[in-house]
């Protein structure tokens, strides 16, 4: 399916519609951290298309029952690529029974791959995972179901460079079929506003996708974003979706604290 456009104009009329040609066996970079900047309208509307065998880059994976999470516990997700896999128990008995294969990256090297895939990079160095399973290989990508490693990570090259010969790993660029990011403001253009930490992944995100799907909160016009607060220029961007300023937002924690005056017996 294609998705029709005048001109610029990038905005389509639904969630359903902007995910709808997205197939079986895709490949997602997703923004998000945490349950921050989780793109949830995109996420649920390719929940109910019914889309399986995914291969999704994320920083994580959400919660068990949001974000991402909704996909992983409908077994729609092949491959996680991530920095984070804790706080969602359905990812653990997957990837642990051998359903899920799973490629644990460093954050920082996680952010920079996306980064370069968008920029048309190939590949770089970087000393994080120098003298570890990262740069050595043998981390579990997918168990066998018993209890043993069906997939192992591969070496990576590992060079020295400088005048103190420092080791660095070679890590290759990620670019995928698909991105799907949140953002707080957007224009019929598609450049973007992301609103404080919820920017976290989400432009690296939409760099690296061939096809990046925004939903935004705000919709303005052209010309209405001044461009020295442009997060992410709209030449990454290939569909708006408005979703509103309503749109369920999680806590993954919440803390509270008593006031004062309750906790130490006073009344007030």
């Amino acid at each position: 399916m294609t998705v029709a456009r005048t001109g610029f104009d990038k905005v389509v009329a639904s969630a359903a519609e902007a995910v709808a040609d997205i197939p079986d066996g895709a490949s997602l970079a997703v923004g998000g951290f945490g349950l921050c900047g989780n793109p949830i309208a995109l996420i649920e509307a390719l929940l109910a298309q019914g889309t399986s065998g995914l291969s999704v880059v994320s920083n994580n994976c959400g919660v068990d029952d949001w974000g991402l999470g909704v996909l992983l516990n409908a077994q729609r997700i092949a491959k996680m690529t991530s920095s984070y896999v804790g706080e969602n128990k359905e990812f653990e008995r997957q990837f642990l029974s051998g359903e899920l294969e799973l490629e644990l990256t460093p954050q920082g090297t996680l952010a920079e791959k996306l980064r370069a895939g968008g920029a048309g990079i190939a590949a770089f160095f970087t000393r994080t995972g120098v003298g570890t399973q990262v740069a050595d290989g043998g981390l579990p990508r997918r168990y066998d179901g018993s209890g043993g490693v069906a997939i192992a990570s591969p070496p990576k090259e590992v060079r020295t460079f400088g005048a103190d010969d420092a080791e660095y790993v070679l890590e290759e660029s990620i670019s995928t079929d698909f991105a799907l990011v949140h953002a707080l403001r957007g224009d019929r253009h598609g450049n973007l506003v992301f609103n404080k930490s919820a920017r976290n992944f989400s432009p690296l995100a939409a760099m690296a996708g061939r096809i990046c799907i925004a939903q935004v909160e705000e919709l303005v016009e052209p010309g209405e974003i001044d461009p020295d607060t442009v997060h992410l220029p709209g030449v990454y961007v290939h569909r708006v979706v408005h979703v509103g300023t309503d749109i369920e937002k999680r806590i993954e924690r919440r803390t509270v604290t008593e006031p004062a005056a309750a906790s130490s017996g006073e009344e007030g």
